[in-house]
């Protein structure tokens, strides 16, 4: 099966939602190439960068679970250029 890289990036809002979070990117561990977070006091956030590769459909139902949860925001990105 055809694979894509990708990018997600993560903004948390509520620490309470780490759990679920990273029981989320447990689950997916797999297609995990990479994770990045830096805490960003003054505003009382944490930003999260993972990098995945996976067919189209699983980043996506990644990517949607993470969307899901309270006080997370997501987005993915894709490279320009196709693979």
């Amino acid at each position: 099966m055809e694979t894509r890289l990708a990018l997600i990036g993560i903004i948390v809002s509520n620490r309470e939602s780490t759990k679920k979070l990273n029981d989320v990117l447990h689950e997916y561990g797999d297609i995990i190439l990479g994770r990045m977070g830096v805490p960003y006091k003054a505003q009382g956030l944490n930003v999260i960068s993972i990098i995945v590769d996976a067919p189209q459909d699983t980043i996506s139902a990644l990517s949607g679970k993470l969307g899901m949860i309270p006080d997370i925001s997501t987005k993915t990105i894709y490279p320009a250029i196709p693979q």
